[in-house]
């Protein structure tokens, strides 16, 4: 699938979309087998094998598990991600019932927009985006 590209007028750079969203984990195989269990997809690793660097494919997103640490990922340096979902109150109850927790919202953004953010078992938050309803 060939994603879109914006390249702002006289900069050079041209972005396409998001390929992939890295998160810091104290366990990074721990973290991507929770979540490949509740998308219902495959575990990935690193060509080493080992598990210092795990993920799964969401779409055409690769959600990838890094080892946390104090250097490479201090307290607020990692953005949170929202993820398009058909119905966020339906998708948030999932997740909580999965063992997520609530961490924000839900909130109307506008008439036709609804967010909210979830915090899964092992501290990684998410925002979910949707329609409004």
């Amino acid at each position: 699938m060939s994603r879109p590209t914006h390249t702002p007028s006289g900069s050079g750079i041209s972005f396409g979309g998001v390929r992939t969203v890295m998160v810091f984990a104290d366990d990074p195989e721990r973290s991507a087998r929770w979540w490949a269990s509740v998308l219902g997809t495959e575990v990935h690793f690193d060509a080493a094998g080992a598990s210092v660097y795990a993920w799964v494919d969401v779409g055409d997103i690769e959600l990838g598990f890094h080892p946390a640490d104090p250097v490479n990922n201090p307290p607020g340096a990692s953005p949170v991600v929202y993820w398009s979902v058909d119905n966020v109150a339906a998708v948030r109850q999932r997740l909580l019932a999965a063992g997520c927790t609530h961490h924000r919202g839900p909130l109307a953004v506008d008439d036709t927009r609804t967010i909210c953010q979830i915090k899964d078992p092992f501290g990684t938050v998410i925002g979910l985006d949707g329609p409004a309803g």
